[in-house]
């Protein structure tokens, strides 16, 4: 595989590797289609059936890769509020991260305009930190890119708006650049692995359609093997492989943002009263839908993983501390 690619195949993905990449660690199962664009194959692609290997590698190039056509784009705008961000805004917003961080501007690269056009240029000589913080303080550091899509803000492989490639050496993503330090600061392997493996701890995401997650996924993996690839020019080994995909099934996770919980997972509930005059039937709404109340939801509560103390926690855990 060649860094120069921006198209992910499925079938070019260890089939172990996918399987990971491919499940869902709040219901036990696999992440689901999350919208109905993938009716028309048949039995099995409903809006909540899950996605599974032999669905997408079966049917190449089932999810859109890079650009999904007009009224796709225009349908999923209206639909679900997802929004297709050019690499140039990502980078002015993550800098801002890093400017914050750092305090001081211009560290990872250079905004500017040429002939009409927005664009960055990186900076050439290694990243200097400022006192009292390291670099590996900054690639422990958590980050996180919520209502991901296929999570732009974490790695930026192609511009999703224009489909162009972006060499590793000018990505812009908030998982890029923790890359781009390690890779300024490792000389072995086995050192570079042990901080990419933090890296992936520390990088977060969520996304309700679930054809975006496995793109968000996937373009985290191929990003791991690009940087690797990129260093050492060679292909890290399967163990390798299998390690930081877990790290990204659990850390870019399928969720309704709004109720944090699996999308589509609040239900009524049928309650029946029996008594000597008949039997009664009412029906329960879910309590947290109905009072927007996120901690009533009768949904299954998304489950993520504190990488700290290697134990796993609900998501509005985070949100009710």
């Amino acid at each position: 595989m060649s860094i120069e690619t921006i198209d992910i195949l499925e079938d070019g993905i260890p089939k172990t590797v996918l399987d990971t990449l491919l499940q869902d660690h709040s219901t036990q199962k696999n992440i689901f289609w999350g919208t109905a664009d993938y009716e028309h194959y048949g039995e099995g692609f409903g809006e909540y059936d899950e996605i599974t290997y032999e669905k997408i590698c079966d049917n190449t190039k089932i999810i859109p890769r890079v650009l999904k056509n007009r009224s796709q784009q225009n349908a999923r705008s209206k639909d679900m509020a997802e929004v297709f961000t050019p690499s140039w805004v990502c980078n002015a917003q993550n800098n801002l991260v890093d400017n914050a961080w750092f305090g001081r501007e211009g560290v990872f690269n250079t905004e500017m305009i040429v002939d009409g056009t927005h664009t960055w240029e990186p900076t050439e000589t290694p990243i200097i930190f400022p006192d009292g913080k390291t670099w590996m303080d900054y690639v422990r550091d958590n980050r996180m890119e919520i209502t991901c899509g296929e999570a732009p803000y974490l790695t930026s492989r192609y511009d999703t708006t224009t489909g162009e490639r972006i060499p590793v050496e000018r990505r812009i993503g908030l998982l890029d650049r923790k890359l781009r330090v390690i890779n300024e600061n490792v000389s072995t392997s086995k050192e570079w692995l042990s901080a990419a493996r933090i890296a992936y701890m520390s990088t977060y995401g969520y996304e309700w359609q679930g054809d975006n997650l496995l793109l968000a996924r996937e373009a985290l993996y191929y990003t791991f093997v690009d940087n690797f690839v990129y260093k050492f020019n060679k292909k890290p080994n399967l163990r390798s492989l299998m390690s930081i995909a877990e790290i990204i099934s659990w850390n870019l996770w399928q969720m309704d943002g709004i109720k944090g919980v699996v999308p589509g997972s609040c239900m009524d509930m049928k309650i029946t009263e029996y008594s000597l005059f008949g039997t009664n039937v009412t029906i329960q709404k879910c309590k947290g839908c109905e009072t927007n109340d996120i901690s009533k939801h009768n949904g299954i509560y998304c489950t993520i993983k504190d990488w700290k103390s290697n134990k796993t926690i609900q998501y509005i855990d985070l949100i009710n501390q």
